[in-house]
């Protein structure tokens, strides 16, 4: 609750938001770095980090209401990194289950298929579990003909790594076809790089939030976010509230993007 602020005054405060925002240009992408379950967790004493993760998932469900509520057509969520596999076992066990039971319940919730939301995960997906692939094949494979709101999952996901990975794509294309290294180096380009990307056939973000009060990207679309506009928000992102959206969402519509231009 903002400091000083009834319930009702809140209440009226997001509503000012909300009425403000909708009048404006909106994202068509919005990234989130979903940072802050573990702080979250013991900040409030819960009784075990896990918890913090589960009021986080809880989360999504809200954000995925305002995105439809504001018109926003795609949302990427930055959920495990490639670094996060590196945790100790019982935290990351923790976590996948967490993401893997979040995962069904989106392809299981008549929410879900009532508004065609269509569910695909990015990421190197060989590191995940075989549990955790199956329910990310589960959640496209159901959703896979929806085309009215766009899910990704970043999952098991580095920009780095991304990038790493979209270059030895296209270098194995083009030897396939036995062209000379000459020939592949005169063909590199930005565009001919963005081919081999998890994301090939996504636009890029137009607005990334991250929560916490971290203010760096941490590797999430390195190469996407070349020209997104950032919001970083001191909230833990289970404390992440409507009026923290509304505002990043008007944050980005008081910046002219040019684009390089």
């Amino acid at each position: 609750m903002l400091q000083g602020f009834t319930p009702l005054l809140y209440h009226l405060y997001e509503k000012k938001l909300l009425s403000e925002v909708k009048k404006d240009r909106l994202p068509y992408h919005v990234g989130l770095i979903l940072d802050g379950n573990r702080r979250y967790a013991r900040e409030k004493k819960l009784e075990n980090l896990s918890e913090g993760y589960k009021k986080g998932a809880d989360k999504l469900d809200e954000v995925l209401c305002w995105c439809e509520e504001l018109n926003i057509k795609m949302l990427t969520i930055w959920v495990l990194s490639t670094e996060n596999l590196f945790r100790e076992t019982e935290q990351l066990t923790q976590l996948l289950q967490v993401i893997e039971n979040k995962i069904l319940s989106i392809a299981q919730s008549p929410w879900t298929h009532r508004k065609q939301v269509r569910v695909r995960a990015v990421g190197k997906m060989e590191l995940l579990p075989e549990s955790t692939r199956q329910a990310i094949a589960y959640a496209e494979e159901v959703t896979r003909n929806y085309r009215s709101f766009f899910l990704n999952i970043a999952v098991g996901y580095g920009g780095r790594q991304e990038i790493v990975d979209a270059i030895k794509k296209l270098l194995k294309a083009h030897l396939v076809q036995d062209e000379s290294l000459e020939t592949i180096i005169n063909s590199l380009t930005p565009d001919e790089i963005s081919k081999y990307l998890y994301t090939y056939d996504l636009p890029d973000p137009d607005l990334i939030i991250r929560t916490s009060g971290e203010i760096r990207l941490s590797g999430f679309l390195l190469w996407q976010s070349a020209y997104s506009e950032f919001y970083f928000c001191d909230v833990n992102w289970p404390a992440f509230r409507k009026i923290d959206f509304l505002r990043a969402i008007r944050s980005y519509q008081q910046r002219q993007r040019r684009f390089g231009i």
